[in-house]
């Protein structure tokens, strides 16, 4: 079995060495200057050579080193300081971000911001910092809204069990508590599973278990696992694609169709249409799927594989915003891409993948 290990490639930052020396090699070339001047100053003025109260050349050579540290020291103390208060302020904000706050930014200073490393530190900071509050945000949105998908189907379960308890039902009406508390269960369960796989998905960077195996057999058979959810809205298929063998992680791959398919139906008008298609050129398996009904916006599109967001604000579908999350981490694990596109009342998925 083949692994496939990613890391991301170590930038080198030139600048910030060329920024580094060239502060050591100011401050040499000042405490120098200075120390020569000094020099310069001592020779002219005789206080070396000559008798008397003059000082002779060892006190002089004492005194003209102490003078060139105390030169030297003054002015490593100021340029380290200009140099090190981005990076102190740096510290400072790192840790207003572990203690919780995440609109912490970092405001560039007058002068070292100019230099083209410094300026990098700063957008990094700030870009990070922005990464963890738009999370922070997600996932107290996420939390709200998990927890009140979570408790309408418990709140039905037990509305039905205590209707089934109760006795003198007719046999339909037990039928369709039943068949309630089912469909509740199952919803729960789904939250449930995939939560976990987003878990599982998460802490795996190396893609197992990859075999060749038939993804047009594995498409089909997703669809009918999901029958029951399209045939209640009457949704004809339209599939465009031969027998493809391809290499991949096959449980992987199963969760990325279910999940497209199942989004595609849910957002599908009734009586609508979905077509699916998939091929295979230059060594890459390409795959798309698309419904047709309420256009997903361009500003939207960007977020919509992010973690518990859903395009949909009001929630007035089901979902908890993990299913495209999933799908993106495995299709990365993959080495491939997705995307979306929507116009014209139609949305489309697309992912490609090295066979």
């Amino acid at each position: 079995m083949k692994e496939l290990h990613f890391k991301r490639k170590r930038q080198k930052r030139p600048s910030l060495t060329i920024s580094l020396s060239s502060i050591v090699f100011v401050t040499f070339l000042v405490t120098f200057a200075v120390s020569a001047a000094a020099v310069f100053i001592i020779v002219n003025l005789g206080i070396v050579k000559g008798s008397g109260g003059q000082i002779d050349a060892s006190q002089a050579i004492l005194y003209l080193g102490a003078f060139i540290i105390g030169v030297g020291a003054l002015f490593s103390f100021i340029i380290s300081k200009l140099v090190l208060k981005p990076i102190n302020r740096l510290i400072n904000k790192i840790n207003d971000l572990a203690s919780g706050d995440f609109a912490s930014r970092m405001i560039p200073n007058e002068l070292i911001g100019r230099i083209p490393c410094f300026r990098d530190l700063t957008d990094t900071f700030n870009k990070l910092a922005n990464e963890l509050q738009n999370t922070e945000l997600l996932r107290s949105d996420f939390i709200n809204n998990f927890s009140h998908e979570f408790k309408t189907p418990i709140v039905s379960i037990t509305g039905f069990a205590k209707l089934l308890k109760r006795g003198n039902l007719t046999d339909e009406e037990r039928e369709q508590y039943l068949t309630a508390i089912e469909e509740e269960s199952m919803r729960l369960s789904y939250m449930a599973t995939n939560v976990l796989n987003l878990t599982k998905i998460e802490n795996t960077s190396v893609l197992y278990d990859v075999s060749s195996y038939n993804v047009s057999e594995q498409i089909r058979s997703c669809i009918l696992l999901l029958e029951s959810k399209w045939s209640k809205k009457n949704i004809d298929f339209a599939l465009d694609f031969d027998e493809h063998i391809i290499k991949a992680n096959e449980e992987l791959l199963r969760q990325v169709f279910i999940n497209l398919i199942d989004n595609a139906i849910k957002f599908s008008l009734d009586n609508g249409k979905i077509d699916i298609s998939a091929s295979i050129k230059e060594k890459f398996f390409m795959f798309s799927i698309t419904n047709y009904g309420l256009e997903i916006p361009l500003d939207k599109q960007k977020k919509i594989f992010n973690k518990f967001y859903q395009a949909d604000e009001s929630h007035s579908s089901i979902g908890n915003g993990i299913g495209l999350a999933i799908v993106k981490k495995i299709i990365n694990l993959h080495s491939g891409d997705i995307s979306v596109k929507s116009d014209n009342n139609k949305v489309t998925f697309t992912f490609e993948i090295p066979i």
